[in-house]
């Protein structure tokens, strides 16, 4: 009786990545998939060539070379308040999904409830899917998406083991405040458990805000799992380099997982990050703000002439907007005839929601370079008309 697993036959593969396919079909512009397309810096560029050029090309230790692992503990203490000892709390990880993986291998078991806030990114619900667990969602309400602390506290129950925190967010660009997230930690520490989180986007805030680590609030260090990375920062998607930041006590399960499934993040890529971390001066993460929230703006604006209202992003590098306008029952219909219309792919939302609730939202990326956001801009600015036209 051959057939696929239970859970495999629950799975169907991510919209975005679907998406991108359909948008390569017609040579169009591809605003679904982050794959940030900028610059890599020079500097860690250079870093990898040299390691590779070294030797540095086999398996490392488990949790990383120790030049990075210093680098991060470097970085978590002066940019995240977090203290941490490089020897026993980091780990280096295949990106952020190896992180998370493998932190929810090592401290939930099969049938353990997660909260998840929706919209939420696909691939830390599939991930629980996968391994089990149940998924419980806390709905955040546009255009803010701001958190509702008695919905948090209500979706809380005996069989709650963690609450996953991704800010800034991947789809909504939400950046939870300090308020917000000390709601999270006195429900975290009143029912003991564990959260987990996803701060890939930590050097993408706008508008002079900070990004605050929900592992440097009181009281919550020894039950907070920080995972972050360097894939969006430097732009090395295809890198596969993270880090995980936990307690002494958690480390050694969870490097054990990350080893069984990923072995190691590759070597030479390791020395490069390492280079970047310790050579990038303050001022490039600042440009790099400028950068992206001059992005940000041209996006928006191209949107609203397309009449697809945005909610303005706080931070990441995704734009949630309203698509009621374009044609289609579903956001599925609504991405494909916007693709047809304009050559733009984006993401539908359903892929961040569940029974129905975005159907009128589609995502968009702005982690393009300069020539093809503007491409992707003029062609959404032409979307009434082409509509029109279209409906005649």
């Amino acid at each position: 009786m051959l057939g696929l697993s239970d859970i495999a036959s629950r799975i169907v593969q991510s919209t975005i990545r679907t998406m991108s396919v359909e948008c390569e079909k017609v040579g169009g512009v591809n605003l679904a998939q982050g794959v940030c397309d900028t610059e890599v810096p020079a500097i860690v560029r250079q870093g990898a060539e040299a390691a590779i050029e070294a030797g540095y090309n086999q398996y490392t230790r488990a949790d990383g070379i120790p030049a990075l692992r210093e680098a991060i503990a470097r970085k978590l203490r002066r940019q995240n308040r977090i203290p941490a000892n490089p020897e026993t709390e980091i780990v280096v990880t295949s990106g952020v999904t190896g992180g998370f993986d493998s932190a929810c291998r090592a401290l939930l078991n099969p049938g353990d409830e997660v909260i998840l806030f929706e919209p939420y990114y696909g691939y830390h619900y599939a991930t629980l899917v996968g391994q089990y667990l149940r998924p419980v969602l806390v709905s955040l309400d546009p255009p803010d998406y701001q958190l509702v602390a008695d919905r948090l506290s209500a979706a809380i129950t005996s069989k709650t083991r963690g609450i996953v925190v991704n800010t800034p967010a991947n789809p909504s660009g939400k950046l939870f405040s300090i308020m917000e997230l000390e709601q999270i930690a006195a429900v975290a520490r009143q029912h003991d458990v564990f959260i987990l989180t996803d701060e890939i986007y930590e050097h993408f805030v706008y508008d002079g805000a900070r990004h605050i680590s929900p592992g440097s609030l009181p009281g919550v260090a020894d039950r907070t799992i920080t995972i972050s990375g360097f894939s969006k920062v430097f732009s090395i998607t295809g890198w596969r380099v993270g880090f995980l930041h936990a307690s002494a006590r958690w480390v050694p399960a969870i490097s054990y997982f990350h080893d069984l499934t990923y072995v190691c993040a590759p070597s030479a890529f390791q020395h490069g990050v390492t280079a970047g971390l310790d050579d990038l001066p303050s001022s490039f993460y600042s440009s790099l703000i400028d950068e992206y929230q001059h992005k940000r703006e041209m996006i928006c604006e191209a949107l609203r002439a397309a009449g697809l209202e945005p909610s303005v992003p706080a931070g990441a590098y995704y734009v949630l907007a309203d698509a009621s306008v374009i044609p289609g029952a579903d956001s599925i219909a609504k991405a494909m005839n916007l693709l047809r219309l304009t050559g733009v792919a984006s993401v539908p939302g359903e892929a961040f929601f569940q029974e129905g609730r975005g159907d009128h939202l589609l995502r968009f990326c702005f982690a393009k370079t300069d020539s093809d956001l503007a491409d992707a801009c003029q062609r959404l600015t032409r979307l009434r008309s082409l509509a029109g036209a279209a409906s005649r």
